[in-house]
């Protein structure tokens, strides 16, 4: 955990950079200058030295696309390989940080630096807010040496962004990690095909959360769609519909054309165990791969890297069910 001694500054947009216009509150450009006036005013504070990098245009994070991803990773490794940084501080909106810091966690697997993700509940400048507290405070644990990694910092704390969520919309304290069983155990060794340097491509995923009267013909509409992976929110520790020979059959015929179907739980700390219930084991023989713990937010990340990366299909489904980042294990 060195210190950093050059940092990239990476703006995405978000709350942190928004201002008024006659709409509400919007993204807006010259982030730059406001963060260099805002340190020169505080010179007490530890701050590395820092270059800085906006992507175009600045997003709304409730806008954020798997092509966002692809370019923040991007800019990540070029200043790394180009820059010589040793650390990124990314700036983000809040809707989707934790989608964003899930993703980054693995479309940058093996990267040797830290990458830090912060935004805000409210814009810089705003009297009491969060702004500034959140931007120089990752900077100052940047400055102090963080992890090689990817992590997020809001509201005083440093959390492992694979484990994230958005808990509330409302308060500074906006993000905890979520507290699902990780029993798994973490690879020795990460396939090549995964290293952060390989590039990745977009990929077709829909989630599709089980709900009481979900019929077979809602989801053969959405397998039907042209997606390349599902992630299926299942009840409990990992059951759904068992007496419906229609809805598994969609599922087993959209597996044997290739679709990777994953399932994760929807109970906030729960984990799929699909030895437990036979309700579970007819999805399991359908063709689901189980994602344990996972939060949706990592299970869409991982599906999005894996897919993205060209794995074959029984590739995808054995790498789901194994620890890359922290995602399955404590």
């Amino acid at each position: 955990m060195s210190p950093s001694r050059k940092l990239l500054v990476l703006y995405t947009g978000g709350t942190i950079g928004m201002q008024m216009t006659d709409a509400g509150l919007a993204p807006a450009s010259g982030f730059e200058p406001r963060l260099r006036a805002e340190q020169a005013a505080h010179p007490e504070r530890q701050v590395p030295d820092w270059i800085f990098r906006e992507l175009s245009p600045p997003l709304d994070s409730a806008n954020m696309t798997q092509a966002n991803w692809l370019a923040m990773r991007d800019a990540i490794v070029e200043s790394v390989e180009r820059d010589a940084c040793d650390a990124v501080l990314v700036l983000h909106g809040t809707d989707t940080l934790a989608y964003s810091a899930a993703a980054l966690s693995f479309l940058l697997l093996g990267l040797p630096v830290p990458v830090v993700l912060t935004g805000s509940m409210q814009p810089a400048g705003v009297e009491g807010g969060d702004a500034w507290p959140n931007l120089f405070g990752a900077l100052a644990l940047l400055a102090a040496g963080v992890a090689p990694g990817v992590h997020l910092y809001f509201n005083g704390k440093l959390l492992n962004g694979v484990c994230v969520t958005k808990r509330r919309s409302d308060t500074f304290d906006a993000f905890a990690e979520a507290g699902r069983p990780r029993n798994g155990q973490r690879v020795q060794a990460l396939p090549v095909e995964l290293d952060y340097r390989r590039p990745r491509r977009p990929v077709g995923l829909a989630v599709q959360p089980l709900f009481p009267g979900l019929t077979s013909t809602q989801l053969r509409a959405v397998l039907d769609s042209g997606v390349q992976g599902l992630l299926l929110e299942c009840y409990g520790s990992g059951t759904g519909p068992s007496d419906n020979a229609d809805f598994l059959a969609a599922l087993t015929e959209a597996h044997a054309r290739g679709v990777v179907l994953a399932a994760i739980s929807q109970c906030p700390e729960g984990a799929v165990k699909f030895g437990v219930y036979a309700a579970a084991s007819h999805l399991a023989r359908a063709g689901l791969a189980s994602c344990a713990g996972m939060t949706r937010e990592a299970a869409l990340g991982k599906l999005f890297s894996l897919l993205g990366a060209g794995l074959p299909q029984a590739e995808v489904e054995r790498w789901l069910t194994l620890d890359l980042c922290g995602e399955m294990a404590g």
